[in-house]
């Protein structure tokens, strides 16, 4: 097959920031690009909202579960990522916040620089319109942030965090219904899509009803679509086969309605795996150990999983209300990156919130759920407190860290179906002991110092056991095939025209919100792959 026989220049697998970036510069460059994108395409019209309506999405059973979330359950780790147009700037807490130049003084290639890629930090904070929460509209979660921060002596650590969100400097916190949508100001973006500006909801994380979060169906792959590149949503893509000068990608397409998938391909003669560090792993781990259609692929690959150091530590405060679903999600951090944290941790400690509609569906169900463990949370929850709404007293102090980078990604067989081949996670958690530890310990000197009363999850406390919204790594880069999957640019080791363009390859743990420097390499190594086509 020649290349002109070739249905597409570029398929982009996935719409994440990595895809999203790639799409949008390559569209831009007058190349013909397919987008092939898992889940649905979502807006204000469809989120869902109610008990029944589609969460969550399963990938051995997409055309049942093709929902809002992937929570994918290892022994020891639940990875959260998003599955829609758009990817992960669906579901995450609208942070868009730059490494510190330390984090790139070792574990990368020394291509790549903090230098190297600060213009296209700069790129992505102009694509994604990101600002901080102004001062008049500052949460009681941010407050209590930065007075906790002044009582142990960080004051000078704590920053306001730029957010790819939409404010209006008119809202005012002091009305009675200021968080009703009505207070939200219309407006059409710089890339021509309607947006409205925050009311303060606490939707982030589950869709923004009144569209003030810049996703990036918003911003760059509007543009991509704006100039010409398609998006399929609903494609699941399963398996890659070079070609003589090409390749072809073999997809299901998912059905919803009749909960059905049909099988289809398409060719290219270059290929973008953006499926995050868990989708793009797990497709070149099964191109390579299951269809044997990537043999050649690096014997690294899986390796140098990071679960990027996230954890959680709720406090009950009795005598004040917190109002977690207040504001958005997360707003502020103090940081603690420079080995400042307790121990010698590095830490980047934020404020956490919870959407209503986890709130509401909390109260509901943790009483009665048949979860031994959940009911056991919620018994010891409930102890906290003689009356009152323990949901509105809570403060969820949130962060990351830098964990070992330690875990690696595989396929598996489970001994009920041992033909089948299912994604495992290998992941110890004692080298991680010392930064989670560090972790509970800020969180805990922040609680006391504020009057509240930490409560280390039972998720750690008994069974080590940790969950994650930013995983990296498993197709990490490095100077050769011997020691990394990609190189500098995203470039595969050893098949021409097939590149990975995500949080995959990100070769160590950042210790804060990862978005950002995703869509930065994105930025800076489509650059490099345009030049190459010349």
């Amino acid at each position: 097959m020649t290349r002109n026989a070739l249905a597409y220049d570029v398929v982009v697998i996935g719409s994440g920031f990595g895809g999203a970036v790639s799409a949008c510069r390559l569209a831009q460059a007058g190349r013909k690009v397919l987008v092939l994108e898992r889940g649905r395409r979502w807006s204000p019209a469809n989120y869902p909202r109610d008990e029944n309506d589609p969460w969550l999405w399963n990938q051995e059973r997409a055309h049942r579960f093709s929902g809002w979330a992937d929570i994918r359950t290892f022994s020891d780790v639940w990875v959260i990522a998003g599955a829609g147009v758009g990817g992960g700037s669906l579901i995450y807490a609208n942070v868009s916040v730059e490494a510190r130049p330390e984090a790139f003084q070792q574990g990368w290639p020394e291509d790549v620089t903090y230098a190297g890629l600060q213009p296209h930090y700069e790129e992505v904070g102009r694509m994604l319109d990101v600002s901080a929460v102004p001062d008049n509209q500052l949460s009681v979660r941010t407050r209590l942030l930065r007075e906790g921060a002044e009582a142990c002596g960080w004051g000078g650590r704590f920053r306001k965090l730029p957010l790819a969100v939409s404010f209006s400097s008119d809202w005012d916190p002091a009305r009675p219904d200021a968080r009703d949508d009505r207070h939200s100001e219309r407006f059409l973006n710089r890339h021509g899509r309607w947006q409205g500006t925050c009311v303060h909801c606490g939707n982030c994380d589950v869709g923004c009803q009144v569209s003030a979060r810049n996703t990036l169906d918003l911003n760059y792959l509007a543009v991509a679509e704006d100039n010409g590149a398609e998006i399929r949503p609903l494609h699941l893509v399963d398996r890659l086969e070079p070609l003589e000068q090409g390749w072809r990608i073999c997809f299901r397409k998912i059905d919803p309605e009749d909960q059905t998938t049909s099988p289809g391909e398409v060719t290219a003669a270059r290929v973008i795996l953006a499926a995050g560090s868990i989708g793009s792993t797990e497709l070149l781990l099964r191109c390579r150990d299951q269809h044997r259609t990537l043999p050649g692929l690096s014997p690294r690959l899986g390796y140098g999983w990071a679960h990027n150091g996230d954890f959680v530590t709720p406090a009950w405060y009795g005598n004040r209300t917190i109002s977690p679903s207040h504001g958005v999600t997360i707003s502020a951090a103090i940081d603690l990156l420079d080995h400042g944290g307790p121990n010698g941790q590095a830490l980047f400690v934020e404020d956490g919130g919870i959407p209503n509609l986890a709130g509401n569906f909390i109260r509901r169900h943790m009483k009665r759920t048949r979860s031994r463990k959940l009911r056991a949370v919620w018994k010891e929850v409930g102890e906290l407190f003689d009356d009152g709404d323990p949901v509105e007293r809570m403060m969820p102090w949130f962060g990351q860290g830098v964990d070992p980078g330690d875990g690696r990604l595989r396929l598996g067989r489970t001994w009920y179906a041992p033909w089948r081949r299912v994604l495992r996670l290998d992941w110890s958690y004692q080298a991680s002991v010392a930064v989670i530890e560090s972790m509970i310990a800020a969180h805990t000197r922040l609680s006391e110092a504020t009057g509240g009363d930490p409560w280390v999850p039972l998720t750690w406390r008994r069974w080590h056991n940790l969950i994650t919204p930013h995983p990296l790594g498993g197709c990490n880069m490095g100077a050769s095939l011997a020691d990394g999957v990609v190189d500098a640019w995203g470039r595969v080791f050893g098949y021409e025209g097939l590149y990975v363009m995500d949080g995959a390859i990100v070769p160590r743990p950042l210790g804060l919100n990862p978005s950002r420097t995703i869509a930065a390499l994105a930025e800076r190594n489509v650059t490099m792959l345009l030049r190459e086509q010349g």
